[in-house]
């Protein structure tokens, strides 16, 4: 009697302290379930349209604008120029790096190396004047225009491009939302779906390529205007670490100080509205 009274207490014991230690010890949870403190970087590539734009040329002997120009972007689609060091600003490009400051809410730095082309082979009316030294090979464009129709084909007018590039540097607030039990995907850690919407705002520093009135280009970057944006797009979460995502981002960009001359005095200014497709891999980790 006393012996199993004895095994009876010593059994409670041993069952007590296992449910105690289950109790106690944590469950592990998925690296997917909180964003909170974690850092990410992406890379990828984009194309983009916009809208049609008044671009008001300035300077000595001319003042002149071209109405509702028409440009478009330059892709050079899939090649390795993306992921050469050496080469990698030679495509329309996208560099992010952020910081989720909650599980849903994250801020980010961002370059967006897009490209802006005149379309050459158009005409746009022009109104203003021109009234170069007839040393000058421009001369020959010499004149008063009131919505005058031109043909810009030959270039010796106007040739104007922002493609080395259009560059919109800017920061950025997401949110981000886990869509996963949508799809009835259980373990995130493999694969994860999210939802991301984000505003941001910030400046454009373009290298433009312009010649007008055959004048000498001042190709260097310059700090020439402001964007704002908006946007939103899905993220695809590969084994915690690796993710794709995909946005389609919409905004202004008003640029009332373009370079276009050695001459600081002769300058370009422009505003317009953007839409952009993204697609960009990433690497997301927590230090």
């Amino acid at each position: 009697m006393k012996k199993n009274i004895l095994f009876s207490i010593l059994t409670s014991c041993v069952l007590m302290q296992v449910i105690s230690a289950q109790e106690t010890t944590p469950i592990k949870q998925k690296f997917t379930a909180h964003n909170k403190g974690k850092y990410f970087i992406a890379f990828g590539g984009n194309r983009e349209k916009f809208t049609d734009s008044d671009i008001h040329f300035t300077g000595n002997n001319f003042d002149f604008t071209v109405n509702n120009a028409a440009a478009v972007d330059k892709p050079k689609g899939w090649q390795v120029d993306y992921i050469n060091p050496g080469r990698f600003t030679i495509p329309q490009t996208n560099m992010k790096f952020g910081y989720f400051i909650t599980d849903h809410y994250c801020i980010a730095l961002n370059i967006d190396h897009m490209k802006y082309v005149f379309a050459q082979n158009q005409t746009a009316t022009v109104t203003g004047h021109i009234d170069l030294p007839a040393t000058e090979p421009g001369s020959i464009h010499n004149g008063d225009y009131n919505n005058t129709p031109v043909n810009f084909s030959d270039g010796t007018f106007l040739k104007f491009e922002h493609t080395n590039g259009l560059n919109y540097v800017h920061a950025e607030i997401s949110r981000f939302d886990d869509i996963s039990k949508i799809f009835r995907l259980g373990n995130t850690d493999k694969f994860q779906i999210n939802i991301t919407e984000g505003v941001g705002a910030g400046f454009l520093y373009p290298r433009t390529d312009a010649t007008v009135l055959e004048k000498k280009e001042h190709d260097e970057f310059h700090v020439a205007g402001y964007g704002l944006s908006a946007k939103a797009g899905l993220n695809f979460n590969f084994f915690k670490y690796f993710f794709i995502q995909t946005e389609l981002k919409g905004g202004y960009i008003n640029m009332p100080d373009i370079q276009i001359t050695y001459d600081h005095s002769e300058k370009a200014s422009q505003h317009f509205m953007f839409i952009e497709s993204i697609i960009s891999f990433g690497l997301i980790y927590k230090i």
